[in-house]
């Protein structure tokens, strides 16, 4: 299995320097809000693309919606038919005309300022693949659960930054902007759909220095609702990742691969034990929570487990939230 094959478009091509694609399914409550985030700060469409990519959803007319947030100013292709998110998100690249391609989840926003502060790294940092930002977390209704833990205090590219990255997953897509002759490549997104980015952001690490702002520009959505949010209800989210760990392993330093693995193992374990907790306070499905019991420790066996396990069971037994 090999990443898909992103081609270069032509070099005398006129194209804009921001290619915004946002890639959609039933997700039409939420994408007025990611429209408007960019189209508030958007620069001349000669300079910045914005196109929603629709993967045939059906909750409502997406192309309805575009126009309607859009006035013309946003395009719209909507797949033939329900082609998943992979191949959705390689329809976003093709499709991408920009220098640099922002791929935004239709559930996601950007914060004011965004596009001009990660212009402004790729003009200080000329030899980054990518630019990232730190963002919030937030819930369903947009409120925030809390702020993502800066990497850096400063504007700069990250230090030791493949290592890091390889140990677990801290970029989100709506925060990441990659240069499209990096896809070029590199190939797209390929081998699972949820943790996909995750092999992403470390096969560029592994090729390209990161550059990073502490500066919060974006708000990444947790909910229940999204396509990962039902991968947390059979726990195939935890076989996805353990798959990525597997694909990792290439990019990192011999010396350094299993020591890397036992705390990615670790790390997502543990996150999968909290997950059981919250999709017990959620609807006290106690089929789902113990799959994410079970393939947690799958993962990493290890004792200082257990107590979070015990407890879990504990409220599921007195039927306690």
């Amino acid at each position: 299995m090999y990443p898909p094959v992103i081609p270069a478009l032509a070099p005398t091509r006129e194209r804009p320097l921001w290619s915004v694609m946002i890639p959609v399914y039933n997700c039409a409550e939420y994408l007025p809000e990611t429209l408007q985030s960019v189209l508030q700060q958007a620069s001349a469409e000669t300079a910045m693309q914005i196109e929603v990519i629709d993967d045939a959803s059906t909750d409502a007319d997406v192309k309805a919606i575009v126009q309607q947030v859009g006035q013309g100013r946003v395009k719209y292709f909507r797949q033939p038919e329900n082609v998943g998110s992979l191949r959705n998100f390689e329809t976003c690249l093709h499709r991408a005309q920009g220098q640099l391609v922002h791929l935004l989840h239709g559930d996601d926003r950007v914060l004011p300022g965004y596009y001009d502060k990660i212009s402004f790294l790729f003009q200080q940092f000329p030899e980054a693949g990518a630019a990232y930002c730190r963002f919030n977390y937030v819930d369903g209704k947009g409120d925030k659960i809390y702020d993502q833990r800066p990497e850096i205090t400063t504007d700069g590219i990250l230090p030791n930054w493949l290592l890091k990255i390889a140990e677990y997953q801290r970029m989100q897509y709506v925060a990441v902007t990659v240069r499209r002759e990096v896809y070029e490549k590199m190939g797209g997104f390929y081998g699972v759909t949820y943790g996909e980015d995750w092999e992403m952001w470390v096969r560029i690490a592994h090729n390209y220095p990161i550059a990073y702002t502490p500066e919060i520009l974006a708000d990444y959505r947790k909910h229940i609702s999204s396509i990962s949010g039902q991968k947390f209800l059979s726990g195939q989210h935890l076989h996805d990742l353990t798959r990525v760990m597997a694909y990792i392993q290439q990019y990192l330093p011999e010396n350094q691969r299993q020591s890397i693995l036992k705390k990615s193992k670790k790390f997502y374990a543990a996150y999968g034990l909290r997950l059981a907790n919250q999709l017990w306070h959620l609807n006290h499905d106690k089929a789902s929570a113990h799959t994410q019991i079970k393939t947690a420790l799958s993962l990493a066996n290890n004792l200082t487990l257990y107590p979070q396990v015990l407890k879990i069971y504990t409220k599921m037994l007195i039927n306690r939230q």
